[in-house]
């Protein structure tokens, strides 16, 4: 058990470490890029990163269905099942990255009939170099989600993370050098799928060398894939929904704006992808625990307490940042990314706020999986992405990229705000309400920051990077003493002490 428990304690430091690391290289490296390619050919590469990050759900959420039956046959010890699990698994995602290949090339080679009314001739042709490096980057990369997902189910978190941690500080040392010699986002793209490339064989030989992973293909079990096809049917249209809500407001806007709204927009949804990151680093150790959990029949009382322990820890993180944002965002952004950008202010706003709600729940999502009653929240996302078009289109082409932020948050507010919570507490068993009641116990603990934060912002010229910093880490200091007085319980408390002793 120590063991285990060793690889929790540490995977989640890892996890933690590896967030921050990727949101400080962001922080300095997506200036220098922004500055480097221009604000359109930024706009490009976002363009192009966009519809082949589409292509990403022809996976078609089968990792999530390899979690939930390798933590059945593993509690009943079936390795020849594991290893027969193993090799449907591989084949399947090896028929899948070559699909996804082949459709990304139909994709690059009609590019000028999705974008050519807002694009040069010269842009379309860096758009379809871009999308063909990034199309084989992802064919290659299906097969080895089976290895990745292999290694989480055995939470081997410390080597994960740790890879992570390269992958993280490796992009930026391969891709900045090519920046700087004038290669464009061609040559930065090539950097990044080296690193990705590099990553994926030591990946590989982890599982084969350390982890003696074993595959069977004498054996294509027709009933556990037509039963984990059905399972992971409502999983590809979440993958469908969070494709559509992450990237289709760049592809609304490429398609009826042009580069530029890409752009503003590419740099609130940078900074959102970084505030969500944080949330998932505590709860995704305990995708495991979860399934473990729920196969082992515990009771509701219990799920909800730890659902609701997960979701108070992500809530502290999340509200520091969020907090901190609307005082001094605006001001960072201005100095960050340029004052071209001062609109991307509001743009990330109107996505951090709503999207809060589903950040603090994510563990529920396999609560969903592992009890499999996940098909609601697929039929309800479902909904919540055709709404986000619909309603995204003409605001995007009034508005901008605020508009288009304004239909991705509405359909946040109504499906996780709403519906979903009402779901998790009468369907899934979670106490909702306990949960809110728990979130409500930090709003004390809120007002001496936030009375800081509105008097530094009347008195303070924030748009100076010297009075920026200092204000933004006294504002942090504030933050973390009135929380730890007026917002922690004593587990949460415990678990800041524990390091120490």
């Amino acid at each position: 058990m120590q063991p285990r428990v060793n690889q929790l304690k540490i995977g989640v430091v890892l996890s933690y470490i590896s967030k921050v690391i990727q949101i400080v290289v962001g922080l300095l490296y997506t200036p220098i890029m922004i500055r480097l390619l221009g604000q359109n050919e930024y706009g490009l590469y976002n363009i192009a990163t966009s519809v082949i990050a589409y292509l990403g759900i022809l996976n078609f959420g089968f990792s999530s269905a390899y979690m939930r039956f390798y933590s059945r046959y593993k509690i009943e010890d079936e390795k020849n099942k594991i290893a027969t699990l193993n090799g449907m698994f591989l084949l399947i995602f090896s028929a899948l990255g070559i699909i996804a290949i082949i459709a990304g090339i139909i994709v690059t080679v009609n590019v000028d009939v999705m974008f050519g009314k807002t694009l040069l001739k010269e842009e379309i042709i860096t758009a379809q170099i871009l999308m063909l490096i990034l199309v084989i980057n992802l064919g290659v990369s299906f097969p080895v989600i089976v290895f990745n997902t292999f290694i989480q189910a055995n939470e081997k978190f410390i080597f994960q993370n740790a890879l992570q941690i390269l992958r993280q500080v490796s992009t930026p040392l391969i891709s900045l050098p090519l920046l700087l010699t004038g290669y464009g986002s061609i040559g930065m793209v090539i950097g990044t799928v080296t690193v990705n490339i590099i990553v994926e064989i030591i990946t590989v030989y982890y599982t084969f060398k350390k982890m003696n992973i074993s595959f069977s293909f004498n054996e294509f079990d027709k009933p556990l894939m037509k039963e984990m096809t059905i399972y992971s049917s409502f999983i590809f249209i979440n993958m469908v929904v969070d494709q559509v809500n992450n990237n289709v407001d760049k592809t609304i806007l490429g398609r009826y704006s042009g580069t530029i709204p890409v752009a503003i927009y590419s740099v609130a949804l940078t900074l959102n992808s970084y505030y969500t990151q944080i949330s998932s680093g505590i709860s995704n150790v305990f995708i495991p625990r979860v399934h473990r959990m729920v196969s082992a029949n515990v009771d509701n009382i219990e799920l909800t307490k730890l659902f609701t322990r997960i979701g108070r820890i992500q809530f502290i993180m999340l509200s520091v940042i969020l907090s901190g944002f609307i005082f001094f965002g605006r001001p960072f952004i201005g100095i960050w990314a340029g004052e071209d950008y001062f609109t991307s202010y509001i743009t990330t706003l109107i996505l951090m706020i709503p999207i809060t709600i589903p950040l603090i729940q994510n563990i529920g999502i396999e609560f969903q999986r592992a009890k499999n009653m996940h098909q609601f929240r697929s039929y309800l996302y479902l909904f919540m992405a055709i709404g986000n078009i619909i309603i995204s289109i003409p605001l995007s082409i009034k508005y901008g990229a605020v508009g288009a932020a304004l239909g991705t948050g509405l359909s946040y507010v109504l499906g996780n705000g709403i519906v979903m919570n009402w779901y998790n507490h009468t369907k899934i068993g979670l106490d909702m309400k306990y949960f809110w009641k728990e979130i409500a116990k930090f709003f004390p603990a809120f007002i001496p920051p936030v009375i800081y934060g509105i008097l530094i912002n009347k008195f303070v010229d924030l748009y100076i990077l010297k009075n920026l910093l200092i204000n933004g880490l006294v504002y942090v200091a504030i933050f973390v003493v009135s929380m730890w007085f007026l917002g922690l319980n004593k587990y949460e408390k415990g678990l800041v002490r524990s390091p120490f002793k």
